[in-house]
């Protein structure tokens, strides 16, 4: 009965100019999302596919391949997915990193929450945080700046 619920929430999305629906129904929670919302610079994200249909999930799954792009001499960690930017595992626990920690190939830096699936990102290099580019659980786009590394 869920099911059929909630592809009449996929068919009211489709069919409107909203991008995205959360709803929760029956002790689930359900988003539903038809394009990434609107970039800094304007315009949309690359896909309109849809991001997300999230029936609750408790795995968890490690990224190893975080983007990383060098300007101004300083290394940029890169969003891999869309999703939402936790510093740390728990509320309680304290931040993987911060300004002025240095960190080495493979550890972890953050965790981006994407279809209920919590995604460890790692560094891919050696290096010091200068700068911590997002807030926790703040949402991020697929290659938004996280951290700079020098």
């Amino acid at each position: 009965m869920w099911q059929d619920k909630l592809k009449e929430i996929i068919y009211l999305l489709e069919n409107s100019e909203v991008n995205e629906i959360e709803a929760s129904f029956w002790g689930r929670k359900y988003r539903v999302v038809k394009s990434p919302a609107i970039i800094a610079g304007g315009g949309l994200a690359k896909s309109a596919d849809y991001e997300s249909m999230a029936v609750e999930s408790k795995s968890v799954k490690t990224v190893h391949t975080s983007a990383v792009t060098e300007t101004n001499n300083h290394d940029k960690i890169l969003s891999p997915m869309p999703g939402t930017f936790y510093a740390a595992s728990s509320p309680e626990s304290p931040n993987y990193v911060k300004i002025g920690d240095k960190v080495s190939k493979g550890d972890t830096l953050c965790i981006i929450e994407a279809m209920k699936i919590m995604n460890e990102i790692e560094a891919e290099k050696d290096g010091t945080i200068i700068t911590v580019l997002v807030d926790d659980g703040q949402p991020v786009e697929y290659n938004q700046p996280l951290f700079e590394l020098e």
